[in-house]
């Protein structure tokens, strides 16, 4: 199984930049583009969040447009960016987000992976939340499957990265998090976005990582007084491969580099 994951995408409508710089609408073509010529296709999409960036039906609307080339099925989770509401009416189709009404959490049993989708969204806030309904969910839905590999996807990482003007809007729940995920030892990875960079940390028996943005980057500043930026960073997605036993992670380029070149001609490594 391969299962491709994008995140925070930021679209707006009417030709709009981010933040005046950012066109996130060529960004994101390029990235599916980049997508559909991969050599080994993905068996499904998964779109982690600030899918757009007002959460306006215009651009909801755009959005799905810019994913519609992808042949693979489609998953979407909302970030803080997002608005549910407006997400469930561009999307009718996606049955599948209305799975947990009023949070936009769902299970997919389709792969030999089990992907289930948590919604970390704080209306009004740029920070994520975890309450005692939607962990409860999480426990029950995960207890129906004990023995199913499972990744568990949201749009803020359940923990502190470093970079303290993100961290300032992190993720309210954390520690209820971690123990219902100690409890489920089938939870391969937690896969967030929110960060716009590719992080990795352990967290609760697990493994949680990051998707860097087909966009913007936020900018590597490891301190708690990090200024608010973003930098012009080579835009990527990851591809998270099941070999059957072990989930493995790959970060990706959008932009087709230089090469392939052989190591090797006649045998013998090129000196």
């Amino acid at each position: 199984m391969l299962l491709c994951q994008i995140s925070d995408l930021h679209i707006k409508a009417n030709g709009q930049l981010a933040y005046g710089v950012v066109d996130t609408v060529s960004m994101l073509e390029r990235c599916v583009q980049r997508i559909r010529t991969l050599p080994q296709q993905p068996d499904a999409v998964i779109a982690t969040g600030d899918l757009v960036d007002l959460g306006t039906a215009a651009e909801y609307g755009l959005l799905r447009e810019l994913l519609a080339p992808l042949s693979q099925p489609l998953y979407l989770l909302p970030g803080n960016h997002d608005e549910r509401a407006a997400l469930r009416a561009s999307f009718p189709d996606h049955h599948y987000l209305n799975q947990c009404d009023p949070f936009i959490q769902w299970s997919v049993d389709d792969y030999p992976v089990r992907i289930i989708g948590i919604d970390t969204v704080l209306p009004g806030s740029g920070a994520g939340q975890l309450c005692q309904q939607r962990l409860s969910w999480l426990d029950q839905t995960l207890s129906a499957a004990p023995d199913r590999p499972t990744i568990v996807a949201m749009h803020h990482p359940p923990f502190v990265t470093g970079i303290g003007h993100m961290d300032k809007i992190g993720l309210d729940g954390i520690d209820g998090l971690a123990k219902v995920l100690t409890r489920h030892a089938q939870v391969e990875r937690v896969i967030a976005g929110h960060l716009h960079r590719s992080i990795t940390a352990r967290f609760a028996g697990t493994v949680a990582s990051v998707c860097p943005s087909p966009a913007h980057q936020v900018a590597l500043d490891l301190s708690i007084d990090a200024a608010d930026q973003f930098v012009m960073e080579p835009p990527g997605f990851q591809l998270h491969w099941w070999s059957g036993s072990q989930l493995v992670t790959h970060t990706a380029c959008v932009d087709l580099a230089e090469g392939p070149f052989p190591f090797r001609e006649n045998g013998k490594l090129i000196d």
